[in-house]
């Protein structure tokens, strides 16, 4: 138990699933994993535990943004021994190729500023993603949805007024923008613990587009079960 997570030691997987919404977590674990029990509701911030194929998993949401992100990652690693940690997110595409309802597997995350920033003085950290997740998803991936890989960027904020920020990502191949994934990979890196972020498209910064509620089930579902293969690979 921790100051932000009420689970008991053993109650949380190596492996977990890490959505920024509580209530998708709540939905993963109706709708992905066997037996799944709550296991933390402190301040709203459900977590679940439960199996998938045999395999003992945890999905936990960690709220909007990397300063929250960061609270929860350091204690699921630090306090929980957790060692895989999948984000499973929305982002907006910042290029024309990519479309809704695609997939986007982040190698790595470009970023102003994380919680870890401080730490590294002038140095301009990579945060990159675990190449053996990598590797899996985008297996798990073929024939399923379509996936594109490399660079995506991780903003502090999400009313954001830099356009001519946006152009230069835009030029120099930035994929989509979230708002968690640059930190996880830091954290992941500390600690030598493996990490992901996966994320579909749920808007476009480009043509404007926008995946209507009503049909984001299925295309979460379709990341939901890349994550979990790839996580058990």
């Amino acid at each position: 138990m921790t100051v932000h997570i009420g689970a008991k030691a053993g109650d949380i997987a190596e492996t977990v699933l890490l959505p920024g919404d509580p209530y998708r977590a709540k939905w993963v674990a109706e709708n992905f994993l066997e037996d799944a029990v709550l296991v933390n509701e402190v301040r709203g911030m459900l977590g679940f535990t439960g199996s998938y194929k045999g395999n003992r998993v945890s999905v936990h949401g960690t709220g909007m943004g990397m300063p929250s992100l960061s609270i929860y990652v350091n204690e699921l690693i630090r306090d929980f021994d957790v060692q895989t940690l999948i984000r499973i997110g929305s982002a907006g595409a910042m290029q024309e190729n990519i479309k809704l309802r695609d997939v986007v597997l982040a190698m790595s995350a470009t970023t102003l500023s994380t919680p870890s920033e401080g730490m590294f003085k002038e140095l301009n950290f990579a945060p990159t993603a675990d190449f053996g997740l990598l590797a899996a998803a985008h297996k798990a991936a073929e024939g399923k949805v379509t996936t594109h890989v490399g660079s995506i960027y991780s903003s502090n904020t999400f009313y954001d007024e830099r356009p001519d920020l946006n152009e230069q990502m835009m030029r120099h191949g930035i994929m989509a923008v979230e708002m968690e994934a640059a930190e996880l990979y830091t954290l992941a890196a500390r600690y030598q613990r493996r990490a992901l972020g996966i994320m579909t498209i749920s808007d476009h910064l480009v043509t404007g587009e926008a995946l209507p509620s009503e049909d984001r089930e299925k295309s979460f579902g379709d990341m939901v079960e890349i994550a979990l293969e790839a996580a058990f690979a």
